[in-house]
């Protein structure tokens, strides 16, 4: 039986000293939370800024109030959905996120991420809380 080693693993292997954060990285968080007020589809919502050399991991979204026919993306300017595809939130139960292409490797610049609203606007009252998880050293 063979004995196989992912992309980290065989870099290790080799001698390879890895990107910081790839391997025994410590996880940190962006963490804010918004109060729903009618933001509109011209508006968007700073979550926080990414440093260099972060590794995106995954993203918690909750809210307390269903978010209607509004999409929410997270993302970058240029790349508006690279951490959540644009999309509905009709529930009120925690969502994981993580699009394949915005997650798992070192960021080469900061980045600034936010949520871009479309469709409709956001309800008029209650809370949304987005958690993006990253590795970092």
């Amino acid at each position: 039986m063979a004995v196989l080693y992912g992309e980290q693993g065989t870099l290790l292997n080799a001698g390879t000293t890895l990107a910081p954060g790839m391997y025994n990285g410590t996880v940190r968080v962006l963490n804010e939370e918004i109060t729903l007020a009618s933001q509109g589809t011209a508006d968007t919502i700073v979550i926080g800024t990414l440093p260099k050399g972060a590794i995106p991991l995954f993203g918690v979204m909750n809210n307390s109030a269903t978010l209607g026919s509004s999409t929410v993306a997270i993302g970058i300017t240029g790349t508006t959905g690279k951490y959540r595809a644009a999309a509905v939130k009709t529930t009120t139960t925690p969502e994981i996120f993580g699009v394949t292409a915005g997650i798992g490797d070192a960021l080469t610049a900061d980045e600034v991420v936010f949520i871009t609203i479309a469709v409709a606007a956001l309800p008029a009252s209650g809370t949304l809380r987005v958690m993006l998880y990253y590795a970092f050293n």
